[in-house]
């Protein structure tokens, strides 16, 4: 069984992820190691690029008949048995990038990409088994609970989970709106 843990990064998939691989004893994949020995990932600069049209291809011939947890942004991409969409708060994952060191821009994109569900609607269009889980004021402990749970359930589907709209007014100071050409020199 494949199951991918997918979110914007810095909802916690890594740590999720490597919990639940223990609790289930699973075997634990990062996709980014996985595409890198296929062959299919180039650094560029600080960022490392997949190609994503080789990847689910790639990820199936090596992942076929494994019982993995699979830890990766673009996991949602790969032919899964379920795949599993980790939310966190926009303005928490904010504060998260800015502390690793993101650029403002960078910053950016992911907030506005968790604000908008970017990576909960590539899975739904890819998957017909997606749960979204909601990690806000969670600790990754009751994240694994709360998804093995809902394995142990047979739950296949669970979206809609997370609506950050309301908080709008808050996240906009993380999206650079109308600053864009004060920021670059314009």
């Amino acid at each position: 069984m494949i199951i991918a843990v997918s979110g914007t990064p810095g909802v916690g998939k890594t740590t999720v992820s490597k919990l639940l691989a223990e609790r289930l004893g699973y075997e634990y994949v990062d996709l980014k190691e996985l595409a890198i020995s296929a062959g299919i990932a180039e650094p560029i600069g600080e960022e490392l690029e997949i190609d994503v049209e080789r990847l689910p291809e790639v990820a199936e011939s090596m992942l076929r008949k494994k019982r993995v947890i699979v830890d990766g942004h673009l996991s949602h991409l790969i032919p899964a048995d379920i795949v599993i969409v980790l939310r966190a708060d926009p303005r928490i994952l904010g504060e998260r990038l800015r502390n690793r060191g993101y650029s403002p821009s960078k910053v950016a994109d992911n907030v506005e990409a968790e604000l908008i569900d970017l990576i909960l609607v590539e899975a739904i269009e890819r998957n017909e088994r997606v749960l979204e889980v909601d990690t806000t004021g969670k600790n990754p402990e009751k994240v694994v609970e709360e998804i093995t749970r809902l394995l142990r359930e047979g739950v296949t589907k669970r979206v809609g989970v997370v609506d950050w709209t309301e908080h709008y007014d808050e996240i906009v100071e993380y999206l650079h709106i109308g600053r864009h050409g004060q920021n670059e020199g314009g």
